[in-house]
C-alpha cells in the first residue's frame, strides 16, 4: 500500500531503498522558505542501522505489512536464541540482538510475537511488562519517604532502574520492557 511523505507515523513500517525501516520518530517542520516535509527516524529491521531521512507531502513509499506469529521462547545457544512454534512444534533459532535493549527481559518459557516478512523473521516482540524480583536496592536516606524521588536498585536480569523508596531487596516487581521503568508492585 502506498502512503504520502506527510502520513507516516511512529512504529509504520516502510520499505525505503530496498530495505524494510521501522518509524520511530517523526517531527513535522514547516520552514520559512520552501515546503514542509517530515524528519523521519527510522531503524533498518535487516540490520539494525539507524538513520533521519526527510520526506516531503509528493513523495510516496511502500508500507510493508508484516506477517506475525506466536512463538515460545525455549533457551539461548551461545548469542542465538531458540523459539518453537505453539501449534507446528517447529523450532526456529534466531540472532540475539534480534531483541535489542529488550534481550535481557527475555525469560524462559515466555510467550514473544515474531514479525515475519516474506517468511523471513526480521524481529521479535515481547509482551509490554513482565515480572521482575529486585536483588539490589540503595537504601532509603532518612526524611526522602516524603518526596517523590526514586532510588536505583538491580533486577534479577542485571538491568539497572529506578524505584520508589518502599521497594526493597526481593520485592517481586512489574517492568515496562521498552521503557525499562518501574511500573508497579507484583500482587
Amino acid at each position: 500500500m502506498k502512503i504520502s511523505g506527510v502520513d507516516i507515523r511512529p512504529g509504520n513500517i516502510i520499505e525505503y531503498e530496498k530495505g524494510i525501516w521501522k518509524v520511530a520518530k517523526i517531527q513535522h517542520t514547516q520552514p520559512g522558505k520552501g515546503g514542509a516535509y517530515m524528519q523521519v527516524e527510522m531503524k533498518n529491521l535487516q540490520d539494525g542501522r539507524k538513520t533521519n531521512v526527510r520526506f516531503r507531502s509528493a513523495d510516496t513509499m511502500e508500507k510493508v505489512r508484516l506477517d506475525t506469529q506466536e512463538y515460545q521462547f525455549l533457551y539461548e545457544d551461545g548469542d542465538m536464541l531458540v523459539f518453537m512454534d505453539q501449534e507446528t512444534y517447529e523450532q526456529i533459532t534466531l540472532p540475539s540482538d534480534l531483541l535489542g535493549d529488550a534481550r535481557p527481559f527475555l525469560q524462559d518459557g515466555m510467550q514473544v510475537k515474531l514479525e515475519l516478512w516474506e517468511e523471513k523473521p526480521i524481529s521479535v516482540e515481547l509482551p509490554a511488562q513482565i515480572e521482575a524480583e529486585i536483588v539490589e536496592a540503595d537504601a532509603v536516606v532518612k526524611g526522602q519517604t516524603a518526596s517523590s524521588s526514586y532510588k536505583p536498585a538491580v533486577l534479577d536480569n542485571g538491568v539497572r532502574i529506578m524505584v520508589p523508596p518502599h521497594i526493597g531487596s526481593g520485592t517481586r516487581i512489574i517492568v515496562d520492557v521498552y521503557e525499562q521503568t518501574y511500573v508497579g508492585k507484583a500482587s
